[in-house]
């Protein structure tokens, strides 16, 4: 944060019921041209070439001030949507509920939205609902509105391609400075009008190690109940956001701090209180933060697969108690949780399939005869189920065995596969029965 800030600037003494802001010089901040993605430009200049206001805004200003790069670069206008529509023949409008231009360059998409003000006296018929949740944001007003209903100081600095400085109506620059997160104006308001903002507190806090205020975190946990008010689409997104930033552990364990955790996925934090479901939990996540460090990709099937995988193992418990076979035991249980889990989370259909091809290799890898194990290894969900065993047998579970004979054969040559495969089927022979904590080892006659 060196360098961030060179002097202190003082606002304009504000006028009453308005206000002032406080605007920062190019001079007297960090974020060049060059930093700015080419695109981004374009359509800055474009808008204000057009006499239309023009800001980037949000956390690409955010990143940039702190040294990261910006996964996206949003612009704020006071241009209509429809007018928007009119200078840029590349230009796509989405949204109902926001509505927003995409301006598209190939694969790369920069969003235009346009100023929206507050909804203080809004009625149902004008945007919120009776418990003061938003459910349309199409009110359109000025820059200063605009910046109120942002939600934390931290994205609410707006970078003016006009004079190339920085408009800060909240402090936020001060925040960023101090490495602090406060939302803008009341947090139980505010929470009250997107519960998703519970998410993205948390998101924001652990990515950059951010210290959350006491005011909002007194509201953090009073307000968790109204994320059972969001649209499961909305949750769903939320969740991927967070897998992808590197501090998906932090995030978790700050979920389950503020009582958020239960509200996403109620089967797994109902058995969290098991260490062996809490250290597979936290191996899967910080395995992921590893993997964003060294910039190689991460599984979203193999995430919630390992998310899921406490409470699909004691549904399959509970229905081989009810004398059901192991295998239609097993995919009952997958089937059960994944519908369960849906109802919280819009999981895709994809998504679906993965994670209960991941789940049942877990059952599969118990097979170890003839042909199988080779067939196993050509599966397309291999590793991702592989990772999960071998994470499963750290985290304390009784498949130490399996995870080392399983490593060894994957890593063996064609010989070696075959003296271990005859060496499973003679030890398979004197194994009649199989333990209630593991895995059936039974092998298939």
């Amino acid at each position: 944060m060196k360098g961030l800030i060179k002097k202190t600037i003082k606002s304009p003494a504000p006028a009453k019921n308005k206000l002032q802001p406080t605007i920062i010089p190019r001079d007297e901040h960090t974020i060049s041209r060059k930093m700015i993605h080419p695109n981004a430009l374009k359509v800055l200049y474009r808008l204000h070439q057009a006499g239309y206001e023009a800001y980037l805004v949000g956390g690409c200003v955010r990143d940039l001030l702190l040294g990261r790069k910006p996964k996206d670069f949003d612009v704020a206008t006071n241009a209509r949507p429809e007018e928007i529509r009119g200078l840029f023949k590349n230009c796509r409008l989405i949204g109902k509920r926001f509505r927003l231009a995409h301006i598209l360059f190939g694969r790369d998409i920069i969003e235009v939205a346009t100023f929206r003000t507050h909804h203080e006296n809004a009625n149902e018929d004008h945007g919120k609902t009776h418990q003061g949740m938003i459910i349309r944001d199409n009110v359109y007003g000025s820059l200063e509105d605009d910046v109120m209903r942002r939600d934390f100081s931290i994205n609410a600095l707006y970078y003016n391609i006009a004079d190339f400085s920085l408009v800060d109506y909240t402090q936020g620059m001060q925040d960023i400075k101090h490495n602090v997160l406060r939302m803008i104006g009341d947090p139980a308001k505010r929470f009250h009008e997107d519960p998703v903002r519970l998410i993205r507190a948390v998101r924001f806090s652990a990515k950059l190690n951010s210290c959350i205020t006491p005011e909002m975190e007194e509201h953090l946990i009073k307000s968790s109940y109204l994320l059972q008010h969001v649209s499961p689409a909305r949750l769903f997104q939320e969740i991927l956001k967070f897998f992808q930033e590197g501090a998906a552990l932090k995030t978790v364990e700050l979920l389950r701090k503020y009582h958020l955790f239960e509200h996403l996925f109620p089967q797994t934090g109902a058995l969290l209180h098991k260490m062996e479901y809490q250290n597979l939990i936290h191996f899967a996540l910080e395995n992921t933060d590893q993997r964003i460090k060294e910039n190689k990709p991460i599984s979203p099937a193999f995430l919630f697969s390992a998310l899921l995988w406490p409470p699909l193992w004691e549904a399959f418990l509970l229905f081989e108690q009810q004398h059901l076979p192991a295998y239609p035991a097993f995919e009952k249980a997958i089937q059960s949780v994944l519908s369960a889990q849906c109802k919280q989370l819009a999981i895709t259909r994809q998504l679906q399939i993965s994670v209960r091809e991941i789940c049942l290799l877990q059952y599969r890898f118990t097979h170890r005869r003839g042909k199988q194990p080779y067939r196993l290894i050509l599966h397309p969900r291999f590793r991702a189920a592989y990772d999960l065993m071998q994470l499963r047998a750290q985290a304390g579970e009784p498949i130490e065995e399996l995870a080392h004979w399983w490593s060894q054969f994957y890593e063996s040559t064609h010989e070696q596969r075959e003296k271990m495969l005859r060496t499973v089927k003679q030890s398979s022979l004197h194994k009649k029965q199989r333990t209630k904590k593991s895995y059936p080892h039974k092998e298939k006659s």
